[in-house]
């Protein structure tokens, strides 16, 4: 195997991660001459997370929201790109280790994100998907779609009910998300295209275990979000705990749902990368970092994104996009300073709000002390979720399929991909 070493006087910034930190810190350096960039992902693309439910709800397809990483970083000659899985981290040698060779470093930064919890649960995770990449949202799109085929080609009510019973686990805004999307497609796309089924009579159930959904918001704005849900016909059960998940149905308590499709948006893990670092965790596996988001004992190693867990008064940061893009711009300016022999003020994130849609029209957003919920907050959404699509063209195609369909209420990538199907 190849071995990567420096060349150059110029110091080496490694990233490992391609999503919102990594690649806003990439091009951040990337317009600087003093340093050399390698960014490592094992996906070959940047993915726009926060429109993932959108590819699983047949919404929008795969390339509408992910773009090349090469192609994102194509102008930026010192920036290099490798492919490939890390599976080590030398912070004494100062190297990266994986399928790509060796990388030496004199600058560091990890943010490979989180992944799907289930809580020491892990054999859930194959009748309950997560929804973290685009692999996933395709397999979600193939079980939706295919629990309404089977509904449609089976007379016995037993199987046809389990089929349209649709139960999304966590209350969340990427549960919320699903489960208005849900809502909205059998409504109002699904409604002509069967004959032995009426998909409006479909049952969808979105399960908390806290007292409220969408819980980082306002009660407001959550009782908003609750009511905007049942408008859809999804049922809202929160005080609830799901105690078993089978191919067959869920146990929530003493009570036994049947039903072939469960949804899971319940809880994050930290991507195991963290532990090569040998540094304090919290309790989901996060790093526990310093103010300027360095590792202890480790002044040139940094952590961003999900993966960081910088404490403030108000608690832990969330793990939505805006902080990770605020700490990729605040790491690459950190180690340019530190090329120079200059200090930096500790990170401070600004925050910007939150906001979550539950479907056509409907959505909430905080802001401060302005908080926004129906149509207004639903346009305040999209024009944001437009605004940091990476690349004019897939912004011009977004707008104009939720254009095509907010007018038609249609569904522009219903397609049923079978991974294992013959060619013939």
């Amino acid at each position: 195997m190849r071995n990567n070493k420096k060349t150059g006087s110029r110091p080496t910034v490694v990233i490992i991660g391609g999503g919102f930190a990594g690649l806003k810190t990439a091009k951040v350096l990337g317009h600087s001459k003093s340093v050399d960039v390698v960014l490592i992902d094992r996906q070959n693309h940047h993915l726009f997370q926060p429109l993932l439910y959108q590819v699983a709800m047949a919404g929008l397809s795969p390339a509408e929201i992910a773009r090349p990483i090469r192609s994102l970083l194509s102008r930026y000659p010192r920036v290099r790109v490798l492919r490939g899985d890390v599976t080590g981290v030398d912070t004494d040698a100062k190297t990266v280790v994986g399928g790509f060779g060796a990388v030496s470093y004199d600058y560091l930064l990890v943010a490979t994100g989180v992944r799907t919890s289930y809580f020491g649960n892990d054999d859930w995770e194959k009748h309950a998907p997560g929804l973290k990449s685009l692999a996933d949202a395709t397999e979600i799109r193939r079980q939706v779609l295919l629990a309404f085929e089977r509904a449609e080609a089976f007379d016995d009510p037993v199987i046809r009910k389990a089929n349209l019973t649709f139960v999304i686990v966590g209350g969340g805004p990427t549960g919320v998300e699903l489960a208005g999307a849900i809502g909205e497609m059998t409504r109002f796309c699904l409604s002509r295209d069967f004959r032995a089924i009426d998909p409006k009579l479909t049952r969808i159930i979105l399960i908390e275990a806290g007292s409220r959904i969408l819980k980082m918001f306002d009660p407001a704005l959550s009782a908003r979000a609750t009511r905007d849900l049942e408008s859809l016909g999804v049922q809202v059960w929160t005080d609830s705990r799901v105690s078993a998940v089978d191919e067959h149905g869920v146990n929530v308590g003493e009570e036994r749902i049947e039903t072939q499709t469960v949804l899971w948006s319940a809880g994050v893990r930290a991507s195991p990368l963290a532990e090569a670092l040998c540094v304090p965790l919290d309790r989901m596996g996060r790093v526990i970092v310093e103010p300027d988001l360095s590792i202890p004992g480790h002044p040139e190693v940094f952590v961003a994104g999900d993966l960081a867990h910088l404490h403030t008064p108000e608690g832990p940061l969330p793990g939505i996009a805006p902080v990770a893009v605020q700490q990729g711009t605040y790491v690459a300016q950190k180690i340019l300073e530190s090329i120079k022999g200059r200090s930096t003020p500790p990170f401070v994130y600004r925050d910007k709000g939150q906001m979550a849609t539950i479907g056509r029209s409907r959505a909430v957003v905080e802001s401060g002390r302005m908080r926004l919920s129906g149509f207004i907050a639903w346009c305040a959404w999209l024009f944001i979720h437009i605004y940091y699509l990476s690349g004019f063209k897939n912004r011009i195609f977004v707008l104009l399929q939720w254009t095509w369909s907010y007018v038609t209420f249609g569904r522009g990538a219903r397609l049923i991909v079978d991974h294992n199907e013959d060619d013939a």
